[in-house]
């Protein structure tokens, strides 16, 4: 099986460019399964429902989330209703929403997962401690299991990486928007990259516009962070080959698309 995974779609130029970009991407790399991180995707801070449904009609089988997930704040009234949108296991035990979810493929079983890291990010639950009780439930049903790790720190989600290898079918690292190019098949058949990338403006700064973020930097004022709506944007992605009989990851292959 294929998998494709993109990286924080950020804003309308993000959707946009999804809109045009993932069509072209089915024709030519022909995913089974698809994936994309959705917490950037209203105006760069959380999903509304609106954009969840416009994201499945896309041919999205899951949205992962992370630290802006309760940003828009209708996504409480409809996060249960979606069991292929995932918000991170991690956080407290009490919130509403699903941190993972099973999904079928011919015969197969694929289960995904969204964690979220505690290095430099808002305080939750420790993610080791975390997955390692998850992966027991989802274990008992596949063995082939995609995590998106979101998460600030490289440190974090390189030593999640090697906690996990031979564990888990791919560790995908999301939230810096920036790809990395460290992708690599650990031992064990785990696929693993620092950072998937983002879709959306590529002249801002992780997609939002330049000014505001600059003053921020000189002054340390507070400043309010848009998406830059101008010049080019930017599609990155990865694309991993899963063998389903074991559970391992063969290949993955970072995608990077940069439009004028």
């Amino acid at each position: 099986m294929r998998l494709l995974f993109i990286g924080d779609v950020v804003g309308s130029p993000g959707r946009e460019l999804l809109e045009t970009t993932l069509p072209q991407i089915r024709t030519e790399y022909k995913p089974q399964l698809i994936i994309a991180n959705g917490e950037n995707a209203a105006g760069g801070r959380g999903i509304n429902e609106k954009i969840t449904k416009q994201f499945f009609q896309l041919g999205i089988n899951v949205i992962t989330m992370g630290n802006h997930i309760w940003d828009q704040g209708e996504i409480l009234d409809f996060i249960d209703d979606y069991k292929n949108l995932l918000r991170p296991a991690n956080l407290a035990e009490e919130v509403p929403g699903n941190s993972y979810t099973i999904i079928n493929y011919n015969d197969a079983k694929i289960g995904v997962v969204n964690l979220m890291g505690r290095t430099f990010m808002p305080p939750v639950e420790c993610p080791f401690k975390a997955i390692d009780r998850l992966l027991e439930i989802i274990k008992q049903e596949t063995d082939t299991i995609i995590i998106d790790f979101h998460a600030e720190a490289t440190s974090e989600k390189i030593a999640m990486s090697w906690h996990l290898a031979g564990r888990v079918t791919a560790l995908l690292g999301t939230h810096t928007h920036v790809q990395t190019a460290d992708e690599r098949i650990l031992p064990g058949g785990t696929a693993y990259i620092s950072d998937v990338g983002m879709v959306g403006p590529y002249d801002g700064i992780l997609g939002m516009a330049r000014e505001e973020v600059i003053q921020k930097f000189i002054t340390q004022l507070p400043q309010r962070f848009e998406v830059e709506k101008q010049g080019a944007t930017q599609f990155n992605a990865v694309l991993i080959d899963i063998d389903l009989e074991t559970g391992r990851a063969t290949t993955i292959k970072r995608i990077r698309y940069i439009n004028d």
